[in-house]
């Protein structure tokens, strides 16, 4: 395990929701096996008016109570200023240094820019007007939560902006989907094993499905979401994200820029959507009024904060063709969605059936082409189908489960993934965030939907009962491949039933 450096860490934003449910718990649970290194500091910083003692009281409701967390809770700091204020920023100066004096600890910063996105711009700006970006004293860090741009224009403006001000190996954009344990066994699982990568390529693939879904609708944030929508909200990121390490090639080594290269080739080596034919390959879907398990469920429309006659999707199918050596002729489909029965993530390898069909015969059932699941959330593991006869006479097949789930590692201690990225950050690999190129790139993928459902008001909005798994023409998409769909769960608005490996 790489030695951790000293370090302070910045957190802007420190009043949300996202430092004390999400960072705060990943810093403490980092500082419980010992990996934040000494001496640290975590310094809260926002507008709100607080001091000390009051920061780590409130950050003390998401952490257990023990000799561990008042320990933790003694590296916790506050600042009160105003983010948007050039001001303000001299004092923070002040407050980082006396900390750092404090502690005799080197000049090693993360900034955290956990506040809305109208601020990505400005925090660096103001942090450099005050020589805080400067690393003659040690590494100083920004990390970026999504989202990177609202389109492609948006996005190559902030990354314009941010790198005026920090160069692009101190830039460190979250996304936290790359932080979980299954996604990065991806990389093992491929390079690893020689029984995998050989088939690896269309000729042994018919298919791969990339499904994150979603059994709750918009909450409270329907505000929000209704300027955002799937497609912004998760298919330009997370399953992007997801595509590129599914596609890759072998990196020349395991480093940063290395696997971030092979994931740039992916989204450029993607067949531009046509525009003419966007019905035929994305389906947008948005949930209606429906029945789970007795209880009336709202409409999106319904929902507070959302426009009555809103067109925002809530649901996103699409087929991607990757034109390169190893993936012609073998579609992508993705699939994202609100409201659909239930929280599952999850990458589906299909390959193609034997090509002698031996059981095919009227007497025989024949087994399903194989297949292999990736599952990333909940009940992360992996596993696959296969074809076995069933035992008495003849030959009966019947398709039998191999799987490996991380629950059975009893002794395993499965780190969140903020803890992974936070640490990562921290130690200076950036393998798992997202690089500049990369993010603009994704957003150019996809910019072509974003004009035409903008331009043309009558491209088809499908609705779909909350609970159900989206609207019929998602299946009527993927009609041509064997199988259809893998639904971990059933298809019934009032079935109640969870998917589990």
């Amino acid at each position: 395990m790489k030695k951790t450096a000293p370090h302070i860490v910045v957190i802007f934003g420190a009043s949300g929701d996202l430092t004390k449910r999400k960072l705060i718990p990943a810093l403490y649970n980092l500082h419980q096996q010992q990996l934040l290194g000494h001496p640290f500091a975590i310094l809260g910083v926002s507008r709100t008016e607080m001091n000390d003692e009051a920061f780590r009281d409130k950050m003390m409701e998401f952490l257990p109570s023990n000799e561990t967390s008042a320990d933790f809770q003694s590296h916790l700091y506050y600042e009160t200023i105003q983010t948007s204020e050039e001001n303000d920023y001299p004092g923070l100066k002040l407050r980082i240094e006396k900390l750092q004096k404090e502690l005799k600890a080197p000049g090693n910063i993360i900034f955290y820019l956990s506040t809305p996105p109208k601020l990505y711009s400005l925090i660096p700006k103001f942090l450099s007007k005050v020589g805080l970006n400067q690393e003659d004293d040690g590494f100083k860090r920004l990390i970026v939560e999504k989202p990177f741009g609202t389109d492609l224009k948006s996005a190559r403006d902030l990354n314009r902006d941010l790198l005026q001000y920090f160069n692009e190996n101190q830039l460190y954009r979250i996304d936290h989907y790359l932080g979980k344990e299954t996604v990065q066994n991806l990389l093992v699982l491929r390079f690893s094993n020689a029984l995998w990568e050989p088939l690896w390529n269309h000729k042994y693939i018919d298919h791969v499905q990339i499904t994150s879904s979603e059994s709750l609708g918009v909450e409270k944030r329907g505000g929000y979401y209704d300027q955002s929508g799937a497609l912004r909200d998760m298919v330009q990121n997370h399953l992007m994200q997801l595509v590129g390490l599914v596609a890759m090639e072998p990196p020349t080594v395991i480093n940063a820029d290395a696997i971030r290269n092979e994931m740039l080739k992916v989204f450029q080596s993607i067949r531009p959507i046509d525009t003419n034919k966007l019905e035929e390959n994305v389906i947008r879907g948005q949930y209606t009024s429906s029945s789970i398990k007795g209880e009336t469920v709202p409409g999106y429309r319904e929902e507070e904060g959302v426009d009555p006659e809103s067109r925002t999707e809530t649901f996103v199918a699409m087929k991607l063709n990757i034109d390169n050596w190893r993936w012609a002729g073998t579609p992508f489909y993705i699939r994202t969605g609100k409201k659909l029965p239930t929280r599952v993530t999850e990458i589906v390898i299909n390959f193609r059936s034997a090509p002698h069909h031996l059981f095919d015969a009227s007497d025989f059932r024949s087994a399903q082409p194989n297949q292999l699941v990736i599952r990333i959330q909940p009940d992360e593991g992996i596993l696959m189908k296969m074809g076995l006869k069933v035992p008495g006479a003849g030959f009966n097949v019947q398709s039998v489960n191999m799987n490996f789930r991380y629950a059975e590692l009893s002794e395993a201690y499965l780190p969140t993934a903020y803890e992974r990225l936070l640490l990562d950050c921290i130690q200076g690999d950036a393998t798992l965030y997202s690089r500049g190129d990369n993010v603009e790139k994704a957003w150019e993928i996809v910019q072509p939907i974003i004009d035409t459902w903008e331009q043309n008001h009558h491209f088809p909005l499908h609705g779909y009962p909350a609970g159900t798994w989206g609207p019929l023409a998602a299946e009527e998409l993927i009609v041509s491949q064997v199988n259809g769909w893998r639904y971990p769960c059933k298809n019934l608005s009032n079935d109640g039933e969870y998917c589990e490996l």
